[in-house]
């Protein structure tokens, strides 16, 4: 795996949980890392900005006493989601929070920001940076960014068209660091398929909305256990940049999911003011295709027990198929 030593041998499973707008929260990323996985959250899920230091004081905090308490438990380390965008006013006041923690992984979402790169760097900590397509990965490297999370064809929320196969194969063409693989990932056997086609670790977001410790309406939670591919619709009406959401969260907002009106990236708004970004998550809720998967409401704990299964039995049925 071409992993920094900050996550090499530290994973239970080679996942970073996605952050999730609304969703992740302290509790969340708690758990998750408790979990082995890496933990994340959007910074501008700390409202007001203040907040933001108490979180990171908190998931410090409770992540030390479990690891003390468990010597040998893998604890994941936890990552700070950034949107780089003029109108995220808060992305500096935010990243000064980050270097005094000292984050581990920064997660970069819209640009790969020279400021936030190198205020990571500053400490020694690792930035990786999403992307849809191959244009966007080689803007990013060249801007210094330390991994790349390929978001591809049905990942839930903003999300690319290509194929997970067209976007790893030309990405690994020119770049052999880390890479971390979205897109309708749920069970345990696609992380082991992320990792067979080339990926260090799976994105995973939708499967950790239907756990108890995420911060969702109760009616979302059931309506990703009752839904499947077919009820995720691809527009870009909400945030100005296309991502995929609920049929069901849609209609009950009065629209037609079938005939949705376009929108532009000009609608795009983050920071201290709130923005339709806020509404979108609030009340259209974004999933992955993978969402037929998700079967039932479970702890965080429970969720990574059955993906361990499954990701060892996969890797078993492989080793006897040879």
């Amino acid at each position: 795996m071409s992993l920094p030593d900050s996550l090499r041998d530290k994973l239970a499973l080679p996942v970073i949980c996605s952050p999730l707008f609304i969703i992740s929260t302290p509790r969340l990323v708690i758990e998750q890392c408790k979990a082995g996985l890496v933990g994340s959250f959007p910074a501008l899920n700390a409202r007001p900005a203040e907040k933001l230091d108490e979180w990171l004081t908190e998931i410090e905090t409770e992540l030390a006493a479990y690891q003390a308490e468990n010597p040998d438990a893998k604890v994941g380390p936890y990552a700070v989601n950034q949107i780089a965008h003029g109108s995220n006013d808060r992305l500096e006041h935010d990243m000064e929070v980050c270097v005094k923690h000292k984050v581990p992984i920064i997660i970069t979402s819209l640009q790969a920001s020279s400021m936030v790169i190198e205020a990571a760097h500053s400490y020694g900590g690792q930035v990786f940076h999403d992307v849809i397509n191959v244009r966007h990965a080689k803007k990013a490297l060249a801007a210094g960014v330390d991994g790349l999370i390929l978001v591809t064809a049905g990942a839930g929320g903003h999300a690319g068209t290509l194929s997970p196969f067209a976007l790893l194969s030309e990405v690994r063409s020119f770049f052999d660091g880390p890479v971390i693989l979205g897109g309708s990932i749920t069970k345990g056997n696609h992380i082991l398929s992320a990792r067979v086609m080339g990926a260090d670790l799976a994105y995973m977001g939708t499967r950790f909305i239907a756990t108890q410790e995420a911060n969702a309406d109760q009616a979302y939670k059931d309506m990703i256990v009752q839904s499947s591919a077919s009820d995720v619709v691809y527009s870009n009406l909400f945030t100005g940049v296309h991502g995929n959401y609920l049929r069901g969260s849609i209609e009950n907002a009065g629209l037609d999911p079938d005939n949705l009106p376009s929108s532009d990236k000009s609608k795009m708004s983050f920071g201290s003011k709130g923005s339709s970004k806020s509404k979108a998550w609030r009340d259209i809720w974004g999933a992955g295709q993978g969402v037929g998967g998700i079967t039932e409401l479970t702890t965080v704990a429970q969720t990574v027990a059955t993906l361990k299964d499954e990701y060892e039995t996969a890797r078993q049925n492989i080793t006897n198929d040879n």
